[in-house]
């Protein structure tokens, strides 16, 4: 970049190549920040448009931007629109083909492109990243940041590789952002990057647009009756979040059968019927998606008038990051949790499958060998259950301490001292607690009497200094309904007088 930018020059940009004519105060921070070189942690709620504060500085830098996404689908729609916005890109990931790699390659090689999308993965090959420095970069962004800590509610392995890619590439200003991150784990997102003195900037959680909402229910029959009044009443689309397979095909069958425009969203359909799916979706071809949370990241559908769970999330950062795909328009969008207390069985059983216990996490690391041994071998020899050993390898490979190659699994480090073994596995255990911590903090947002926002708030590291007004226990508050019908009545007063 031979010369900054102005901010009129930003603007005209934003408004010609983006048709975005208001750029946020949050917005302009970022990019602002981002043209001086500085890394960056921006925490801005769904909607807030995040990647105008990469997608515009890119525009005026002298290299690459180099943005790293976990979803395909969500690159490739990126790519889609930046393509008509008559914008460079290129985005390296495993839908490409031997020839369409090969292409990209040579476009990065020879500097066509302002902005490069690449999954984690591809990172964490050298292939990839000796191509990526040839060009070197301007900014290196991570999108959905709290994948790369291991407190974030949605932790993917592959992104412990950004911080050695970001290295590799001469260290270049990082941008991270994510839509919700807790104070811890917003610190362990810096940590995890490498970032050098982040300006923190963030919007804040609130959406005055979204209703929240939780219905208590305390049997199958009654969630199945709410769901139909939320149907009836609905203008528009919506999600429908399950915990599980099972309850995405039972509800979907069920829905299907009583003549709902119903489809539905998980990891055991095919991936043609998963696209297939969600092209029907964003097409407004049916009415309701039944999904697990394989469905969502990076979905920009403005017209969802209400999200649903079923059941419990696991945290109060996944339900606010799926509850926030409504509403995307700015118009009034309901986000109703379906309230059974016996729910909570559902993610208790799956941190415990996600969790095997303290020892048999040291009998599996004991019985490896620097030697690559199959999971089944490992199993064995360690005397525990086969699938029991698939979760442990899971763990001790997202933490460093084991590589899966195709020949099995095999010890990348030894730990120096029992002491040190003792202090991994009071960690693991410390991963553990906090999960079921996170599962307390969702069942509190469910029972509690005061404002909802407030506790979202409280959870999030913000101050929530006054009710918000939009969540049914501000609505049923005496003093709330006395303020709505007094200004019921001096519209009707108006009305009259008009």
């Amino acid at each position: 970049m031979s010369k900054k930018p102005t901010w009129t020059e930003l603007a005209r940009e934003a408004k010609t190549r983006f048709g975005i004519r208001r750029i946020r105060p949050e917005q302009r921070h970022i990019v602002e920040a981002v043209l001086e070189g500085r890394d960056v942690l921006g925490i801005l709620p769904t909607g807030a448009g995040k990647s105008l504060t990469y997608q515009l500085p890119a525009m005026f830098f002298d290299k690459q931007v180099i943005v790293v996404s976990p979803l395909i689908a969500l690159m490739q729609d990126q790519q889609r629109k930046l393509e008509d916005a008559h914008v460079d890109v290129a985005k390296l990931d495993s839908t490409l083909t031997t020839t369409e790699t090969a292409e990209t390659i040579e476009e990065i090689r020879h500097g066509r492109s302002e902005l490069v999308y690449v999954t984690p993965e591809r990172l964490e090959n050298p292939k990839y990243l000796e191509i990526l420095k040839e060009q070197g970069a301007s900014l290196f962004v991570v999108d959905e940041a709290h994948c790369v800590s291991q407190w974030g509610h949605d932790f993917r392995p592959a992104y412990l590789a950004v911080r050695d890619a970001v290295r590799a590439l001469g260290s270049p200003p990082v941008l991270a952002l994510t839509a919700t991150a807790p104070p811890d784990v917003a610190k362990d997102i810096v940590v995890q990057l490498g970032m050098r003195d982040p300006t923190l900037v963030t919007m804040g959680i609130e959406r005055e647009n979204i209703f929240l909402e939780v219905q208590r229910t305390p049997s199958e029959d009654m969630k199945r009756i709410r769901l139909k009044e939320l149907l009836a009443g609905a203008e528009g689309a919506g999600i429908l979040y399950v915990a599980t397979v099972r309850a995405a095909e039972e509800i979907y069958e069920w829905l299907k059968a009583d003549g709902v425009r119903v489809a539905r969203y998980h990891g055991k359909l095919t991936k043609r019927i998963r696209e297939e799916t969600q092209d029907a979706f964003m097409n407004d071809d049916v009415d309701l998606l039944v999904a697990t949370n394989a469905f969502g990241l990076g979905i920009d559908k403005p017209n969802i008038r209400f999200v649903a769970h079923w059941n419990f999330p696991d945290s109060l950062e996944s339900y606010y990051q799926e509850a926030g795909r409504g509403g995307r328009d700015g118009k009034p969008a309901r986000a109703i949790l379906l309230y059974r207390l016996e729910d909570r069985r559902i993610q208790s059983y799956f941190i415990g499958g996600k969790y095997p216990r303290r020892e048999q996490l040291a009998q599996a690391y004991e019985a490896l060998g620097t030697e690559a041994t199959s999971v089944k071998a490992l199993a064995e020899r360690a005397g525990i259950p086969e699938r029991r050993a698939r979760v442990i390898v899971a763990n001790l490979e997202a933490s460093g301490v084991v590589e899966k190659k195709r020949g099995g699994v095999k010890k990348l480090r030894e730990f120096a001292s029992r002491e040190e073994l003792e202090h991994f596995l009071s960690a693991y255990e410390e991963r553990r607690d906090d999960d079921r911590e996170r599962l307390d903090a969702i069942m509190h947002y469910a029972q509690t009497t005061s404002c909802r926002m407030s506790v979202l708030k409280e959870h999030f590291g913000e101050a929530a200094d006054e009710p918000c007004g939009h969540c049914d226990n501000c609505r049923d508050d005496p003093a709330h309904r006395l303020v709505e019908e007094s200004d019921a009545r001096e519209r009707e007063r108006h009305a009259a007088a008009g």
